[in-house]
């Protein structure tokens, strides 16, 4: 007999995988609507999608990605707690896009850490360089160029599945650099009856394969998600802390999956050999 718990679960993998559809839909029309433009005018405008979104996570949702992907929570009116962060660090976001995805140019038998200096604190995250390696290249890439400086993480889930989402330069779930990766370690020992477990980064997509970007979701607490999101590394535990501080403000929506109340920006994300 299935329980109320796990039909709940249930209910939110498919209003997910629905949410992920209909974002996949509406960037094909705007693809499509976009070049009858171009043709009219004469330009030839070059633009990619990698969404994600938890997304997580469908590039994500979120469950990818990462990575759009919960249960509407029993209270329709949000109630929005005071923010736990500090003010976002000088600068703005870069507008930077590549054809390619970039050349291997880690030692795929080394560690890596990636960190993340946010607006909420430090997120420090051991990387799986052997294990996703087209992933950790394409981060260490990434960070290096400042990609994802002073970019905010635009997606918190709060029912059935607990993601924040970070990762997309525009802020709206439908950035990305212009490329696409591989999908990876899929097979990873970690997830475990369908559960990315709390404290694991995993890519958000399309919802289609090899469609991971930038686009990527930090779990905070245990979600049954597919094993179809890219895990590529662990958060430490002080960055446990600043996640589930985020977590604890809340969402925008009040239904589970919206903004997160706090203002989450990474000021500063660095990719280092161990």
């Amino acid at each position: 007999m299935v329980s109320q718990e796990q039909r709940r679960r249930q209910l939110a993998r498919e209003k997910f995988l629905r949410q992920q559809q209909r974002r996949t839909s509406a960037r094909r029309k705007a693809r499509m609507r976009n070049s009858v433009i171009a043709s009219v005018l004469g330009v030839i405008v070059i633009g990619s999608v990698a969404l994600y979104t938890t997304g997580v996570l469908k590039n994500n949702d979120d469950k990818a990605n990462a990575s759009s992907q919960t249960t509407p929570s029993a209270s329709a009116s949000p109630s929005k707690a005071p923010d736990p962060c500090a003010k976002a660090a000088a600068g703005s976001v870069q507008k930077l896009s590549w054809k390619k995805e970039p050349a291997m140019a880690i030692d795929t038998s080394a560690g890596y850490t990636m960190k993340l200096a946010t607006t909420c604190g430090d997120i420090g995250i051991a990387l799986k360089t052997s294990a996703a390696p087209h992933t950790v290249n394409s981060f260490d890439f990434l960070a290096a160029k400042g990609f994802f400086d002073h970019t905010k993480c635009h997606r918190l889930t709060t029912n059935g599945i607990y993601v924040l989402q970070c990762g997309d330069p525009t802020g709206t779930g439908s950035g990305g650099p212009g490329y696409t990766i591989p999908d990876e370690n899929l097979k990873d020992k970690s997830l475990k009856g369908g559960v990315y477990p709390a404290g694991t980064v995993a890519m958000a997509n399309t919802g289609q394969k090899h469609t991971g970007g930038s686009q990527f979701f930090l779990v905070y607490q245990d979600s049954q998600l597919p094993p179809s999101y890219t895990p590529f590394g662990t958060i430490d535990a002080a960055g446990m802390k600043v996640l589930k501080k985020i977590a604890a403000a809340g969402e925008s929506t009040g239904q589970g999956d919206g903004a997160p109340n706090a203002t989450v920006v990474i000021n500063k994300a660095t990719v280092t050999k161990s």
